[in-house]
Formats: C-alpha cells, structure tokens, sequence
C-alpha cells in the first residue's frame, strides 16, 4: 500500500488478511465480546455458520487500519456497515475502500468499503465520510 494524504476520486485500496481463531480469541479478549459464536469451536459448529465467525467490530477495526495507512491525515466522520455474510478463520480476506466522491471545498470524501471472501460473497459492505487536515 502506498501512503496518500488526499483521497482522489476513483482511487482503489486493497489489503488482504487471513484471520485466525487466535485473532478472533484475542479481540473477545480485548473487547470482553467472548459470544461462543466468535470463540467456542464445538458451539459454533452448532450453529446455521457452523464454524466460527469473525467479530464484526473487528473487520471495521481491519478497515480503519486500511484507511489510517493511506490517509493518515483523514480522520471519519461517518460510518455505516452491514455484515451479509460470515468471516470464518482461514479463509483470505480483500478489503478494499474506493474513493467514491470528493468535496474539496469542505476536504470530505466518501469512501464505499467491502470485505470480500474467497467466494466473491462481502462479508462486510459500508460507506463512511472522512475529512482531512
């Protein structure tokens, strides 16, 4: 990834992450979410997912860490995401944020966010509106 101060319309970011169950133990650690469904195996397995799912405050966490790289400058306004389907462990991740409208008299931008699985399914859709310095 490439540092950018200014978000440029139609620029694209992509990240990948594989995630592990240790990732997901350690942010219930972190955050005291230990829902089974994120950290117990034999539960999960029980479940319509069954296997366990990443925390989803975990992805926005990954698409912070994507947005901070690039424009370190920037900080959020708004966000709004939706999980359509599961993050299991294992399985390699793309992030990628597309710069899908800029305000330069008001330095905003709104950036569209997805993660995307394997299968081409988004685990993870959003837009958020960001402002730089």
């Amino acid at each position: 990834m490439t540092s950018t101060t200014i978000p440029v319309l139609g620029q694209v970011i992509t990240a990948r992450r594989t995630f592990t169950q240790e990732n997901f133990d350690l942010f219930a650690k972190l955050s005291r979410d230990d829902n089974p469904i994120h950290v117990d195996p034999e539960f999960a397995a029980t479940t319509r997912f069954g296997r366990t799912v990443a925390h989803g405050m975990m992805l926005y966490g990954m698409i912070c860490g994507v947005l901070s790289a690039n424009f370190p400058n920037a900080r959020q306004l708004e966000q709004e995401l939706v999980f359509p389907k599961p993050t299991y462990a294992g399985d390699e991740m793309t992030i990628r944020l597309e710069v899908i409208e800029v305000r330069t008299d008001s330095k905003q931008a709104r950036l569209a966010a997805t993660i995307t699985r394997p299968d081409g399914e988004n685990s993870c859709e959003g837009r958020m509106l960001i402002q730089w310095e």
